[in-house]
């Protein structure tokens, strides 16, 4: 029997889609001929996904779970949004999210984990469910939030069904305060982080890579007005404060609350809930964002039809 290698199984993965326990068996089968393999799964339906798995995916859901002091987000993708509506797409991102939030969100774990109701991995049943479905589908990424004491509260925007959107966010707070008025107070933020995408929870958080590229662009302007040295330090300075304010998420004005920072109104809302309040950070994820979508040639496409 040829020696079959987790590269040959890799490799006939990637060419097919198909399932690892599937790839292995038909690389014994064909006794390690990749293409006698290919031949195989495909005579056994098996490779009905890849001819899919070069389609941009860009569409899905967002889905999002939280359990009180710990949340997950996830992020899968399709190739329309018409699978979105998809109940049966919908029931596997909320399972998916579940199992992100069982595994503190780490990817790898994620996609390696059983599938509820299968003795596949998360990553199988995907990859199955496109042949199902009719589309490339798969698990982007996922994020995970957890405070020792407080809550982590969880937003969903355009939401199609319980967690499940076009927007997740999670935020974590820690306080040993009125847990519910902590979580409304929680959602408020997430509502916030959702319409106003901050880079980072304080100044100290941000890259300090994106402030400098940020204070090299702003020195570059203020140069142009061709005033003194000492006069655009403080030009830059004064922009680098603006710039804080509009992308970190304690510096930022309020959207529930315009007169208000969003550092202001944790401070004013301890009182209501009886102890102090620490944002500890956030997740927030948007659908397709960063992906690179296909723009469809209609003139080119009806020329060819004509063709």
């Amino acid at each position: 029997m040829a020696d079959i290698t987790a590269s040959m199984v890799k490799e006939l993965r990637d060419k097919t889609g198909a399932g690892m326990m599937d790839c292995k068996s038909a690389l014994n089968e064909s006794g390690g001929d990749m293409e006698a393999a290919v031949d195989w799964l495909r005579t056994k339906g098996l490779a009905k996904a890849a001819k899919k798995a070069g389609r941009v995916a860009a569409e899905g859901l967002i889905g999002v779970v939280a359990n009180g002091t710990a949340g997950a987000v996830v992020e899968v993708n399709s190739e329309t949004d018409f699978v979105a509506r998809n109940e049966q797409f919908q029931k596997m991102v909320s399972d998916i999210a579940a199992i992100a939030l069982a595994n503190n969100g780490d990817f790898d774990k994620l996609l390696a984990a059983e599938f509820p109701g299968t003795s596949k991995s998360v990553q199988d049943h995907v990859t199955e469910m496109v042949g199902t479905i009719g589309e490339n589908m798969n698990v982007r990424r996922a994020g995970y939030i957890s405070v020792s004491e407080g809550v982590v509260s969880a937003y969903v925007h355009n939401q199609v069904a319980p967690g499940l959107g076009k927007i997740g966010v999670l935020v974590g707070l820690e306080s040993n305060g009125d847990k519910a008025k902590l979580a409304e107070l929680g959602r408020q933020i997430a509502m916030h982080i959702a319409a106003t995408n901050p880079l980072a929870t304080r100044k100290e958080d941000l890259d300090p890579s994106v402030v400098d590229r940020e204070r090299n662009v702003l020195i570059a302007e203020a140069k142009e007005s061709g005033r003194p040295d000492n006069i655009i330090e403080k030009m830059v300075e004064g922009r680098i404060r603006k710039f804080y304010e509009e992308v970190v998420l304690l510096s930022q004005t309020f959207v529930v609350d315009p007169d208000n920072t969003v550092e202001k109104a944790v401070k004013a809302a301890e009182a209501d809930i009886g102890a102090p309040v620490n944002v500890v950070g956030f997740v927030r994820f948007a659908l397709g964002e960063g992906i690179e979508k296909e723009e469809a040639d209609f003139a080119a496409e009806v020329a060819a039809a004509r063709g």
